[in-house]
């Protein structure tokens, strides 16, 4: 009881507090912070502190981050969507070592790929119809080789065939989007969008990792993040907190600024709000999903994976974020599956997907060595 007080106490977060335990039961408690600071771009930008996790229903939250792009993706193919499926359902069989229904999934990825090859090949353009081509034959030469790794009860070579198949499938999906899927507002035409995805390397004093920013479902706040990795501003920059099972920030430059203050204009870079719900064409801009009443809906792009990449921002102003941004630390079994209370109040705008244990190293103090754009540097467009 004194947790759901405590969740009261904030005005804002009380009516949200109300309404899920009024959807949901009084046994359900939530992941609430409290705000820090003031709400003038130049001061603090923070997020919420991790003042109580709790508990919610159990859910099918997808926590995986790779797994979450490709579903982000904007395209309309029921079968390489049933292909991904079926593999990515795996990884709850080999949890359990459950192998008949591994052989199962198998076979039906087989069967999918023998009859429906020619509906997926429909929506590729004729120029890239050979690579597609080429990966759905690697696809099925893995199958083989992952069921005699079933018989074999190996779980770790199953894995491993789970996931290369599961690259082949990203492929695939990629080549079938057919351009930029929505229009950008006007008004942020003056800020960087990236149309398309991006892969950043941070190389830092503990290691490397890459993370892939996804300009299909948050453009502006991508856009604004990669054109702060090729301008080098992150080179060198230090984390300025860190919480175990909770965030990891960086973004502060050095002396009384808290963002990037662009050369041209000699002003702070704010960016705004940025969330794209699952069933809506275009993203929401400059509110969020609490404001909106929409807070129960889900992102294209949860909090829902460890080392998602979140976009720091004044407690009351959600136009107000710049430079500063967080990896979320949160492991699946702490996470609360399906309804998370950050999503809706801060941008995501991608995930770590190499080497995302380097995030358990890494605390206050450390730094990044250097971010580099390594693949998808042309889909960032720069204002004219």
């Amino acid at each position: 009881m004194i947790m759901v007080q405590a969740l009261m106490a904030n005005s804002s977060w009380g009516m949200v507090g109300l309404r899920l335990l009024t959807r949901f039961g009084a046994g359900i408690l939530v992941m609430v912070g409290l705000w820090l600071g003031t709400v003038t771009p130049a001061q603090a930008v923070t997020l919420p502190s991790p003042t109580m996790v709790a508990y919610l229903p159990p859910g099918n939250a997808i926590t995986d981050g790779r797994a979450l792009l490709r579903y982000s993706l904007p395209i309309d193919n029921d079968d390489i969507r049933s292909v991904q499926e079926t593999l990515e359902g795996l990884s709850e069989w080999l949890r359990s070592k459950r192998w008949g229904p591994i052989t199962k999934d198998l076979n039906k990825v087989e069967r999918l790929l023998n009859r429906k090859r020619e509906t997926i090949l429909a929506d590729i353009p004729d120029g890239k119809r050979a690579a597609a081509v080429s990966y759905l034959d690697d696809i099925q030469a893995q199958l083989p080789s992952a069921r005699e790794a079933v018989d074999l009860r190996d779980r770790e070579t199953v894995w491993i065939k789970r996931s290369a198949m599961l690259n082949d499938v990203s492929r695939i999906e990629e080549l079938m989007v057919a351009g930029f899927p929505f229009d950008i507002p006007e008004e942020y035409s003056h800020l960087p969008q990236l149309k398309g995805r991006a892969t950043v390397e941070f190389t830092t004093n503990k290691g490397t990792m890459q993370a892939v920013i996804d300009g299909f479902s948050a453009p502006v706040t991508g856009g604004n993040f990669v054109d702060l990795v090729q301008r080098g501003f992150y080179d060198g920059m230090e984390f300025t907190r860190a919480e175990d099972n909770y965030v990891l920030q960086t973004g502060d430059p050095d002396g009384p600024e808290e963002g990037f203050i662009d050369p041209k204009t000699k002003a702070y870079r704010a960016i705004p709000l940025e969330i794209l719900v699952k069933g809506d064409e275009a993203p929401i801009y400059g509110a969020t999903l609490e404001e909106l009443g929409r807070f129960l809906e889900a992102p294209v792009l949860p909090f829902s994976a460890f080392g998602t990449l979140g976009m720091a921002r004044p407690n009351t102003d959600p136009d107000g974020g710049s430079s500063q941004f967080f990896f979320f630390l949160f492991e699946p079994e702490l996470t609360p599956a399906g309804l998370n209370l950050l999503d809706g109040r801060y941008a995501v705008f991608g995930y770590v997907v190499e080497n995302k244990e380097l995030l358990d190293k890494l605390t206050q103090g450390d730094r990044i060595e250097s971010a580099r754009v390594i693949a998808g540097a042309d889909n960032l467009v720069q204002p004219t």
